[in-house]
Parts: structure tokens; sequence; C-alpha cells
């Protein structure tokens, strides 16, 4: 099957690109160092193409009330330019994807539900949210190929988008959005972002990306500001402690595991897997989602079992040498009683053990 590619494909290649196969498409793993690109968004502005990201617009009524049933966080009632980070479930609890929805206002007044998942899962969420239509009049429709969706992150990401915009990104507050203009370019502009520090994603037609991408490059270069690819955005979610799709999430996994809370509503509302998420919160047997710090600077990736006197108690979904932090972390799931913060463990990397202890999530917080 041949991959996808973004709007920005010609772009990431003039700019030196690494190309490689990305849920379906052909996306940019670095285009120099990543260590570099790294820094770039910690100290100053990080440009990345997340277009292969699925992006579908729900057209209709009681929008909010049909996604709320289908969705572990609360849709009903939100305000328009609020965004929410949610997971979507199978009945028996397994995480189908995660995902972001959207309820921003449109300047003819009337406002617009919308959602982003994960590039890998688009197919199936497309085929799972279109299962649950019975009964509606609601219309799935599937913008993914005809916009780019363009990262712009970092201490300065804010104040560079504000330049070429009509709305400065930072009046935002964090996880809410508006329609605006980036680059003389009608923008959906959201202060959202997977890397742990402050920025903006900016969905634009298709035909307008390299503009807009081009522009945001030029202002920023003078900073230290650069393209970044998934390289980068790995190594600066897995020090952020955000889950992966495919990694720390994925249909085996019940969300109860997952140690995300936060993005799980119960109170007066019911929701597919609600019931068999509150069941595995009740259990003892399985593993959670944990933080670990190795000693040295060798990683312990995906699949590594983790180990207490021998005996194997859970097992690493990520894991790198954090360039911000200067050591080796991986995130990954023990069971309950091997959580706490400070349990020693021991990390099977290859056939050679190394010590590794639980810390507190997420290994870097921006100040």
């Amino acid at each position: 099957m041949s991959l996808l590619h973004t709007p920005l494909y010609n772009w990431h290649v003039h700019a030196g690109g690494r190309m490689v196969e990305f849920g379906g498409w052909n996306m940019p793993v670095q285009y120099g160092s990543i260590i570099d690109e790294h820094h770039a968004t910690r100290r100053a502005v990080g440009i990345f193409d997340v277009s292969h990201m699925g992006r579908f617009d729900f057209h209709g009524t009681n929008i909010d009330q049909w996604l709320d049933r289908l969705t572990t966080r609360r849709v009903a009632g939100m305000e328009p330019g609020k965004i929410r980070y949610s997971l979507m479930t199978r009945d028996d609890g397994g995480i189908l994807d995660d995902v972001l929805v959207y309820h921003l206002a449109q300047k003819t007044g009337h406002s617009q539900y919308s959602m982003v998942v994960n590039a890998s899962n688009r197919d199936k969420m497309r085929q799972w949210l279109e299962s649950h239509l019975e009964g509606t009049d609601i219309r799935l429709v599937d913008r993914t190929l005809e916009t780019a969706m363009i990262a712009v992150q970092g201490p300065a990401a804010c104040s560079t988008v504000a330049q070429l915009s009509d709305l400065d990104p930072s009046s935002l507050k964090y996880y809410t959005g508006a329609v605006g203009q980036v680059a003389g370019h009608p923008a959906t502009i959201s202060r959202t972002g997977y890397t742990g520090e402050d920025g903006c994603e900016l969905i634009v037609a298709a035909e307008f990306a390299e503009s807009v991408a081009n522009a945001v490059l030029s202002k920023c270069q003078s900073l230290g500001g650069k393209p970044a690819g998934l390289g980068a955005r790995d190594t600066l979610r897995l020090e952020a402690a955000m889950p992966l799709y495919g990694h720390e999430l994925g249909e085996q996994i019940n969300a109860a595991q997952t140690n995300l809370g936060f993005a799980i509503n119960f109170k007066d509302r019911q929701f597919v897997g609600r019931s068999a998420i509150l069941a595995a919160g009740k259990r003892t047997d399985l593993p959670i989602r944990i933080g670990l710090e190795l000693e040295g600077k060798r990683p312990a990736r995906e699949h590594c079992e983790l180990l207490v006197d021998g005996v194997k108690v859970g097992f690493v979904t990520s894991g790198t040498f954090g360039p911000t932090l200067e050591r080796s972390i991986s995130m990954g799931y023990v069971l309950p009683q091997y959580a706490a913060l400070g349990q020693e463990l021991t990390v099977d990397i290859r056939g050679k053990t190394q010590p590794a202890k639980v810390v507190k999530l997420p290994f870097y917080e921006r100040s």
C-alpha cells in the first residue's frame, strides 16, 4: 500500500527531512539532530507537521449529547471555545483511541464540534463513530486530507504566531481554541500540544499549509526555532509523560489502568465502557501506568520486562534518554503493589539487568 503524503511533504524534503513510514503516512523523523530539535522546542520554538492526525467534523443536532455517550470525558454542555482530551473505549473498557474534542464558535454565530484522532486509528474511529449514528441526524465529515495541522511549540511559540495572526494564542486559556487567521489564511488556532511546552496547533486548508509553515519558520529562526520531526516529538512527549497510542494505550489496556483519571468522568452520566472501567478500577491484579528512572544512560525500550527479586511484575511501554533531564526515563505498567514512588525494580534490557525506581509523573514540567 502506498503511503499518504501530508500537504507539507515537499516542505519536509526541501528542509532535509528524513522520511519514514508512520501510521500509514510518509513523515519526517528528523531533519538533523533529534537532540537539537528537542532543545530548540524546549528553549525557543519547534514546528511540527501533525497533519497525519485524523480530523473529523460533526454536523447535526445534539452532537454534544451524542458524543457524551461515546467518550470517557464529559462533553455535554461544553462551552464554545473548549477543547477536551478524552479516551474512547469499547464495552469492555479497552481503549479504542485517545482524542481531542473541539467545540468552537464560528464567526457565523454557529458552533462547530470536531475531533482529532490518532493517525493509525483514523479509519477505525471513523467506522466506530459512524456505527453509533443510527437514530440521529448527525453526519461525520472526514477533513483529514483537505486540511493540514501544524503544531508550533515552545516558550516563544505563542508570541511567534501572534506576529502572524489576528489572534494572540497567549490570550487563549490552555485547551481552548478559536477561529482566526494566520499568515493571511483562515485557521483554527488552539492552545494545545504534545510536548509539555506552551504553544498552539493550527488547522488550515491544505493549499495554505506551506505558506503558513514558511511564515512561522521565518519569524522564529532568529530565536533558534526550527522544524522538528517525530523523533523529537517522542522524546518531548515522553519527558512530559504523555501517553502514546500503541504504547501506553491500546485495546488490551483498560482505561482504569492508565492513571488518566482526569479524563474519565463517571458522575451522573453513562458512556460506552463505563461499567467495565469501574469494575477494573477495583481490581488489584491489573498493572497500572507508572514512570521509571533508570541508572545510567542506557534506555529501556518497549517490551522490556520489569522485575522484583527476579520475578516479572510489569513491562516497559516507552523509554528514552531524556535530553532535557539528562537521564534515562521510561513509562510502563506494573502490578499495583509495586507502583509506590521510590519502589526499586530491575529492568531486563536484552538480557542485561539495570536498576530502576518508580518516580512521579510527569518527568518534566515547564516552569
